[in-house]
């Protein structure tokens, strides 16, 4: 016979995660936050992987100049071709590169490292538009899943294996502020 406090057990959020799948979250989350960190330091730092010294942010190089101003194709040519190398785009694509790997590497502020990895995925996306270059596949590609895989990260709470997500939810700011997970 199954009992009043089994049935809740099973049908409580995030109760169907077994320690393995926990884990095998926890490896992406840390590998996806890897992917968001190593841009950030190679473009910071320019260790010649995609990004080569001379161009290196702290060497006075853009982080953005060479991807939007290459951008040839899709509906938003001019606007990315106005934003390229703008102390703004600059800055703001560094933080989030940073925001997004620290967070998913910790596993802290999941929720807005999932809308910011989402956001700038979205923004990557339109900027290389696959629609009009004939892609192999224009719509599901490294962009779409990256951004599928940071809001299932968030949504399974996955910083809690491996990571400072429980400590982070036991903040009072946090606690009283959901969104903040």
């Amino acid at each position: 016979m199954t009992t009043t406090a089994q049935l809740e057990r099973v049908e409580a959020p995030g109760s169907m995660l077994t320690h393995t799948a926990a884990r095998a979250l926890a490896v992406l989350r840390i590998s996806l936050g890897f992917v968001f960190l190593w841009a950030f330091l190679d473009k910071t730092f320019g260790f010649g992987y995609a990004t080569p010294a001379a161009k290196a942010w702290i060497n006075g190089g853009s982080p953005t100049k060479g991807f939007l101003s290459g951008v040839d194709v899709g509906p938003f040519q001019g606007t990315f071709h106005s934003l390229a190398g703008t102390t703004f785009a600059d800055w703001a694509f560094m933080l989030g590169l940073l925001g997004v790997g620290v967070a998913l590497i910790l596993g802290i502020g999941l929720r807005i490292a999932a809308g910011a990895a989402t956001a700038m995925m979205a923004l990557m996306w339109l900027a290389e538009f696959p629609l009009a270059k004939g892609a192999s596949n224009p719509i599901v590609d490294y962009h779409f899943v990256y951004a599928v895989a940071a809001i299932v990260l968030a949504l399974t709470y996955a910083g809690h294996t491996w990571g400072l997500g429980r400590r982070w939810a036991a903040l009072p700011l946090v606690r009283e502020q959901r969104w903040l997970i």
